[in-house]
C-alpha cells in the first residue's frame, strides 16, 4: 500500500506557492499603482491625471522623446553591431578572442556610468574637448542632450545586438553560402538577400532588449540629458522631486509607460513570429582570410568600434588614480579616491556584492522550478505564471520601484505588517522581480530542447519526479541556466533605476553611490567606485564562464 506522502504532487505545491508570491509581490503592487493613477485623495476616482498628461505638450513630448531616443538607439546599435558581428563570424580577425571579451565587458557596466565617462571626455571641460580646442582651435558640438544620450546608448548597448547576431551568423549552414555562390549571388547582394533574412529573428530579440533598456534607463538622461526629458526621469521627478511631488500623477505616467512598452513588446513578438524559421545547421561556415584593402578596412572597422566602446571605461579607470583637490583632478597620482570610497562608502560596496548574490540564488532556484512548470506541466495556472513572470521584462525599473514602494513601504494598511521601506528584503524582491526573466527564458529555452523521454525513462526505472528533476533534468539545463544567470547577475550589479527609490543610507548600493557622487561633483570617488564595479563585473563574468566550462565569454 502506498503511503500518503508519495501521492503528494510537489509540482502542484510549487505552482500554488509561486503563484501566491507573484500575486503578492508583482500583481498586487501593479494594481495598487493602477488605482493610485485613477484615485486622487479629496477627488475620488478620476482620470484627470491622464488628461493632464495628454493635454499638456510638456508632458506628452516626454513620451515622444523616450520613443524617439529608444527607437533611434535601437537602429544605431543594429547598424553598428551587425557588420561587426558578420566580419568577426565570417572572417579571420587578429585578436578575435580578446575583442569578444572587450565587447562583452563594454556592455556590462550601467549606461549612466558610460554617460559620466563621456562627460569627462567630451564634456565642456572634457579632456578631448580641451585638447582639440587648445591645440587645433576646433570647437566640437556639445555632448549634452539628445546627441549625448544617443551616443551613450549606441556604444553601450550595441554589444547586446552583437552577441545575438554573432551567434546567428555562426549557426548559418555553409551549404546556404555555397548554394548562393553557385547561383551567382555573392558580396553585398548575398548578404542582404540570403544572410540577413536568416538572422532577423535574432536581431529582433536583441533589438527588443536594447529598446527596453533605453526606455527604462534613468541615469543616462538624468546625467547627460540637460533638459531632454524622458519617461523615467519625469516619473522619478514627479514621485520624489525636490520642488514638489504628485504621486497620483507619477502613477498615471507609470501606467502610460506600461501601456506603451507592452504595445512595443506585442508588436515585436508578432513580427518575430512572422520571421521565424527552422533549419538544421550541420555544417558551420569556415572563417576566410581577407586580403588587401578589404582586410585593412575590416580590421579598422572592428578595432575603431571596439575601441570607442571601451574608451569610457579605460579613461574612467585612469581618472580613478588621479589626485584630486576638492572636486577637481590635479597633476599626479594617488589612491586617495579609493581610500575615500572604501572608508566612506564601504557599506555600498558590500551591499553591491551581497544583494546581487542573494537575489541570484533566489532567481536560479525560481527559474529552475518555473521553467519546468511552464514547459513540462502546462495548464491554466502555469500559463498564468508564465505571463506574470514576463511582465517585469517590459516594465521600466522606476515603475517597479514606485509600485513596490507604494505597496510595502509602510506595510498593508495601517498595521505595519510587511513594512519593508528601505530594507534589504524589498531590494532583494525588486532585484528578483526585475532580473529573473533573463535566467528564466534561458532556462526554459534549454529545457524545451531536452527530450522528455529521458525523464520518462528515469521515472520508469523507479526514480521519483522530484529526484528525476534534480538528478537528470537540472544538470542538463546547466548551460542555459548559466548563460541566463550571467546576464541577470551583471544587470543586478549595475541596477540603478529601482535601487535609487528603494535604498536608504544603510542599504545603498554602489550604483546609487556612484550616481550620488557624480551629482555632488566628487568625480574621483565616483571614478574609483565605477572602476571597482567594473572589476567585480569582470570577475563575475569570468567566474560564470569557468563554472560553465566555456572557452568564450558570452551572455
Amino acid at each position: 500500500m502506498k503511503s500518503k506522502g508519495k501521492n503528494i504532487d510537489i509540482w502542484k505545491i510549487f505552482t500554488i506557492v509561486i503563484l501566491i508570491g507573484l500575486l503578492l509581490f508583482l500583481v498586487y503592487p501593479i494594481i495598487r499603482l493602477l488605482l493610485s493613477s485613477v484615485y486622487v485623495k479629496g477627488e475620488g476616482f478620476t482620470f484627470n491625471e491622464f488628461h493632464k498628461f495628454f493635454s499638456k505638450n510638456y508632458y506628452f513630448q516626454t513620451l515622444l522623446n523616450s520613443l524617439k531616443i529608444s527607437s533611434l538607439a535601437t537602429i544605431s546599435t543594429i547598424l553598428l553591431a551587425t557588420p561587426i558581428a558578420y566580419i568577426m563570424s565570417m572572417y579571420k580577425i587578429k585578436g578575435n578572442t580578446a575583442l569578444n571579451i572587450i565587447i562583452v565587458i563594454a556592455s556590462m557596466s550601467a549606461p549612466f556610468i558610460g554617460a559620466y565617462s563621456w562627460i569627462l571626455l567630451l564634456g565642456r571641460s572634457g579632456i578631448i574637448t580641451e585638447f582639440l580646442s587648445n591645440v587645433f582651435s576646433i570647437k566640437i558640438p556639445e555632448i549634452y542632450g539628445f546627441k549625448g544620450i544617443l551616443l551613450v546608448f549606441s556604444l553601450q548597448l550595441y554589444p547586446l545586438i552583437f552577441l545575438y547576431a554573432k551567434s546567428a551568423f555562426e549557426n548559418i549552414d555553409a551549404s546556404v553560402i555555397e548554394a548562393s555562390e553557385n547561383l551567382g549571388c555573392v558580396g553585398l547582394r548575398r548578404f542582404f538577400k540570403i544572410i540577413l533574412p536568416l538572422i532577423v529573428p535574432s536581431l529582433l530579440a536583441g533589438s527588443l532588449l536594447v529598446f527596453m533598456r533605453c526606455m527604462s534607463d534613468f541615469g543616462t538622461p538624468m546625467l547627460i540629458g540637460e533638459g531632454y526629458r524622458t519617461f523615467p526621469v519625469l516619473i522619478y521627478n514627479e514621485f520624489v522631486g525636490e520642488v514638489g511631488t504628485n504621486q497620483s500623477f507619477a502613477s498615471a505616467i507609470a501606467v502610460i509607460a506600461i501601456i506603451f512598452t507592452s504595445l512595443v513588446f506585442i508588436i515585436q513578438k508578432k513580427i518575430a513570429e512572422k520571421s521565424a524559421y527552422s533549419s538544421n545547421f550541420l555544417n558551420p561556415v569556415a572563417k576566410k582570410q581577407l586580403k588587401g584593402p578589404a582586410n585593412i578596412i575590416a580590421h579598422l572597422l572592428v578595432y575603431i568600434v571596439v575601441f570607442l566602446s571601451i574608451l569610457p571605461q579605460i579613461y574612467l579607470t585612469y581618472t580613478s588614480f588621479k589626485k584630486t583637490s576638492g572636486k577637481i583632478f590635479i597633476d599626479g597620482y594617488s589612491l586617495k579616491s579609493y581610500q575615500t570610497a572604501i572608508s566612506r562608502l564601504g557599506n555600498s560596496i558590500i551591499n553591491s556584492i551581497l544583494f546581487p548574490i542573494i537575489a541570484l540564488l533566489v532567481i536560479i532556484v525560481l527559474s529552475l522550478i518555473i521553467s519546468y512548470l511552464v514547459v513540462r506541466r502546462k495548464n491554466f495556472f502555469t500559463n498564468l505564471i508564465d505571463i506574470f513572470t514576463m511582465i517585469p521584462f517590459i516594465l521600466p525599473g522606476v515603475v517597479i520601484g514606485i509600485s513596490l514602494l507604494k505597496s510595502f513601504a509602510n506595510g498593508f494598511g495601517r498595521s505595519g505588517f510587511m513594512a519593508m521601506g528601505g530594507t534589504i528584503q524589498i531590494i532583494i524582491i525588486s532585484f528578483v522581480i526585475r532580473r529573473m526573466p533573463y535566467t528564466l527564458r534561458s532556462a526554459s529555452s534549454t529545457l524545451q530542447q531536452i527530450p522528455i523521454v529521458i525523464e520518462e525513462a528515469a521515472i520508469s526505472l523507479g526514480a521519483s519526479k522530484l529526484k528525476t528533476f534534480l538528478k537528470i533534468t537540472v544538470p542538463m539545463m546547466a548551460s542555459g541556466l548559466i548563460s541566463g544567470a550571467i546576464l541577470s547577475f551583471v544587470t543586478l550589479i549595475s541596477e540603478l533605476s529601482t535601487s535609487i527609490l528603494l535604498t536608504n543610507v544603510k542599504t545603498k548600493t554602489m550604483t546609487v553611490a556612484i550616481y550620488t557622487e557624480v551629482v555632488r561633483g566628487n568625480y574621483g570617488v565616483a571614478a574609483a567606485l565605477s572602476t571597482l564595479l567594473t572589476i567585480f563585473t569582470v570577475i563575475a563574468l569570468l567566474g560564470f564562464n569557468l563554472l560553465g566550462k566555456n572557452k568564450n565569454i558570452n551572455i
